[in-house]
């Protein structure tokens, strides 16, 4: 078999993504579209993340997982492996712990000896490619707006001195940025403080991204020109590497091709009407620190009447859903309205018919995902990157409202009822404007050929890429 082969020869890829769920379900679905076009990948990922991936490998023929063993690092909870296990103001032990499998990598790279390897944080891969000739792919799983807004002006920034970016800093767009209304206030970048931390005397969150997009052969970024084109272009002109998009990079999710849903939830959903319920979830990431947040979140989706299944994990100090719920609101909301603190099958959850609003945290699988499916849309961003996705969503594409912040930066129960309303209400002004911009994004992304244009065009590229 050839190794750097002409159209129609196979590749040889080893993928090892960030240590979250969202990231390495983004990279498996990416696996599965390369390995339908006949490539073999490698696919490296923790212990306990694979029986959550194991399901969606469509083709375990051609994509390996192989388990890497994550070190336990001083201030993790024992056991720790992916971002579902260790809470926001922890990611940068996480992080420290993915750059001590370095040795077991590496001896997968000489071992498979792949022409390509795909990374999105741990920056010493192209160090350990280049010996056995392999390129390096850097695939971004956040939307090009926030690389564009945050990570440009961050190299920019280190170039010139090597110290950090502040809010103020980060929330002035940097020169040729494209876009007026995808940025960040000061107030809001400085959610991203935690990712400047730096961990044990070596580099910040936020310089190994840099250092990831500078130092790869080529950047790959999950979207669409449609919507992100001038954002790519600007990421590439900044950073001197060739962008490959590949566009949403979503199952079909129809039922001949995937697992069918859980009955518990089928059977729930199944006793409301069309497009009645209200589904939450904000990601695998726990963000709900507080126990008041946790419980705005819930009875504001009592106030709206509608039925609704909330999917969160339980708030800091608690070890169930349950035990932190207001007081009465079990049997206030008793056959309309279900809290879950487990993992669930979020698309097909979104699929269900009876489901006809989604309040997302705005992570950019969440985002393609809500784009695609007939829902309506509530974003509650809680990061900087979720929140510029919520403004590429609410403010340049029109398909989604924002729920109003507080002064002290969270929601309340009524602003998170009146976002849902708004685009329930079948007689809502705002609500009308969003359907009818949703159904015209929705047309364009779903329409026939649109997915797999975007990975043709991405496996020729990287075909090319390989061309000595």
């Amino acid at each position: 078999m050839e190794r750097f082969g002409t159209e129609g020869s196979s590749m040889s890829i080893v993928m090892y993504p960030w240590l979250a769920l969202g990231h390495m379900t983004a990279f498996l679905h990416l696996s599965n579209k390369l390995a339908e076009k006949g490539h073999r990948i490698v696919f490296l990922l923790p212990k306990k993340a694979r029986a959550h991936l194991e399901p969606i490998n469509l083709h375990p023929n051609l994509i390996t997982f192989r388990t890497i063993s994550i070190p336990h690092v001083h201030g993790l909870p024992l056991g720790a492996e992916t971002n579902s296990d260790v809470p926001i103001f922890l990611t940068h032990l996480l992080a420290v712990a993915m750059d001590r499998t370095r040795p077991e990598v590496e001896t997968v790279v000489r071992t498979v000896k792949p022409d390509l390897v795909f990374y999105d944080f741990a920056d010493w891969v192209p160090g350990i490619s280049a010996p056995v000739g392999a390129k390096t792919v850097c695939f971004d799983t956040a939307s090009a707006a926030s690389i564009a807004l945050t990570l440009v002006p961050a190299a920019a920034r280190e170039m010139a001195d090597g110290a950090m970016l502040s809010g103020d800093e980060l929330s002035r767009p940097p020169p040729g940025y494209p876009s007026s209304k995808v940025v960040l206030r000061a107030h809001e970048a400085r959610t991203l403080g935690f990712l400047w931390k730096r961990f044990e005397g070596l580099v910040s969150f936020f310089e190994k991204k840099v250092s990831t997009l500078r130092n790869c052969d080529a950047i790959a970024i999950r979207t669409c020109r449609e919507i992100e084109g001038k954002f790519c272009e600007f990421i590439s002109s900044q950073y001197n590497r060739p962008v490959y998009l590949t566009g949403p990079v979503l199952p079909d999710t129809k039922p001949s091709d995937q697992a069918a849903l859980e009955p518990r939830w089928a059977d729930w959903l199944s006793k409301f009407e069309p497009g009645s319920v209200v589904y939450c979830a904000f990601g695998s990431q726990p963000v709900l620190d507080k126990l008041e947040q946790f419980q705005e979140v819930c009875l504001g989706l009592e106030l709206t009447g509608l039925p609704f299944l909330i999917a969160l994990k339980p708030p800091s100090g608690f070890s169930t859903v349950e035990e932190a719920l207001p007081e009465g609101f079990e049997e206030r909301v008793k056959g309309r309205g279900v809290v879950y603190g487990g993992w669930v099958q979020q698309p097909l959850i979104l699929d269900h018919p009876s489901v006809g609003c989604f309040v997302s945290h705005c992570g950019f699988g969440s985002m393609w995902e809500s784009l695609l499916r007939d829902c309506q849309i509530v974003l509650v961003p809680h990061l900087g990157e979720q929140i510029l996705n919520a403004k590429l969503m609410s403010e340049e594409m029109e398909v989604a409202v924002e729920v109003k912040r507080e002064e002290n930066g969270w929601f309340s129960r009524h602003s998170l009822k009146d976002a849902v309303k708004s685009v329930m209400d079948k007689d809502s002004e705002i609500g009308e404007i969003v359907r009818k911009n949703h159904k015209k994004w929705k047309d364009v992304l779903g329409e026939s050929g649109f997915s797999e244009s975007y990975i043709s065009k991405f496996e020729q590229s990287l075909l090319q890429l390989l061309i000595p």
